[in-house]
């Protein structure tokens, strides 16, 4: 049981850093399209759910269920949660560090690691529970 809680837990982490890259590459679009820091980084987050949602949804927890709008929208309040604490986290970042001002990845990963723990728990117990 341990074992699979730690497969499931690893898989889940992995798709979150590829989510990362996605979160940072459109939070960059974003910027360059002339959307300011915290709109550029709501699309982003956006971007990046979607993406860990058909990653997770596929690989980590196999649910047998096809995937629909409403687990979509189950998943997308759910990591919400998570999301929120990883803006707030981002959002802090950027406000009291120049360093992440000028970097705004430094407070995307900050962030990351903040939900990480929560969005896997939900994920797990709500969204994708067999």
């Amino acid at each position: 049981m341990t074992a699979l809680i730690d497969a499931t837990l690893a898989r889940f982490a992995l798709f979150g850093m590829l989510g990362f890259g996605v979160d940072v590459s459109v939070l960059y679009l974003g910027l360059l399209a002339g959307l300011g820091p915290y709109a550029a980084r709501l699309l982003s987050f956006l971007a990046a759910a979607a993406f860990t949602w058909l990653c997770n949804r596929r690989y980590t927890f196999s649910p047998a269920a096809e995937p629909s709008v409403v687990e979509w929208l189950r998943y997308l309040g759910a990591v919400s949660l998570g999301g929120a604490v990883n803006y707030g986290s981002y959002a802090a970042c950027i406000a009291a560090s120049a360093s992440c001002a000028r970097v705004p990845a430094l407070g995307v990963a900050i962030g990351s690691i903040a939900g990480l723990a929560l969005n896997f728990l939900v994920s797990k117990h709500f969204v994708f529970r067999r």
